[in-house]
């Protein structure tokens, strides 16, 4: 990964609460344009917060976030252009009454040709493969196609850089092959793709590249086969290539 450009680069970064409570200490990352990059943590790690800190959500007490060779806060409208974010509840995302008016919300709030949303928003349905879905209510989507849906709203955005927060939770195996595909096609596109899971059995195949989070500090940082092989049961992550029987006592 060391010639690829880095898209994110992360500096000595710490958040601390005012009850004195640091839950990211002294973090340094870089993450590369074009990787799948997989995060994974027990509950408490740290890799939602460090995921709303990269995206400009929320202030770290010290440290820096470059994004493009620019510090935050200087390049937020950079961020905002480029960088889009599937929440772990899909539904709190849905804006429009339908579909294809759900999508085209973004590019019209950048202020967009009407030709060039129209093109945007055509695009992004036949990536997602919800053209037959384009006038149905979001609400009567299942899980999956919500998260379909989710992310065709940012390639509409135009974002080359997709950060997903356990995009596999409370999905059928039908929305987990859905959600797998949609990774997948991303990877192909050439498009960064940020994934935090603790399910690393459903995209383990995909990851370039596994960071391990445990109490706001990275303790693995590799590619996915060796990072599995030092995995410290203290660290509070599953080896996905050992069977659910060794799992029976949780």
């Amino acid at each position: 990964m060391k010639d690829k450009e880095v898209l994110f680069k992360v500096r000595s970064l710490r958040k601390r609460f005012p009850n004195g409570f640091e839950a990211i200490s002294n973090l340094d990352l870089d993450i590369y344009k074009g990787e799948c990059l997989l995060m994974a943590g027990s509950n408490g790690s740290g890799k939602t917060l460090l995921m709303r800190m990269l995206a400009g959500l929320q202030e770290p007490t010290e440290g820096s976030i470059f994004f493009k060779g620019i510090a935050l806060p200087q390049c937020t409208g950079l961020l905002r252009r480029s960088l889009g974010i599937v929440f772990q509840d899909a539904d709190s995302q849905i804006v429009g009454e339908t579909v294809e008016e759900d999508i085209r919300f973004g590019p019209e709030n950048l202020k967009l040709g009407k030709d060039e949303i129209g093109r945007r928003v055509e695009d992004a349905l036949e990536m997602l493969e919800m053209k037959t879905k384009r006038d149905f209510p979001p609400r009567r989507l299942s899980g999956g196609e919500k998260r379909r849906l989710a992310v065709a709203g940012v390639i509409a955005m135009g974002c080359d850089t997709i950060i997903m927060d356990e995009p596999f939770a409370n999905l059928d195996m039908i929305g987990v092959v859905q959600v797998i595909k949609i990774i997948k096609d991303l990877k192909q596109a050439g498009r960064t793709a940020i994934i935090l899971t603790h399910e690393l059995e459903k995209v383990l195949a995909l990851a370039d590249r596994l960071v391990i989070l445990d109490k706001g500090r990275i303790r693995a940082d590799g590619k996915p086969e060796e990072v599995l092989d030092s995995l410290d049961p203290g660290w509070g992550v599953r080896d996905p290539r050992m069977g659910w029987e060794a799992f029976a006592h949780d």
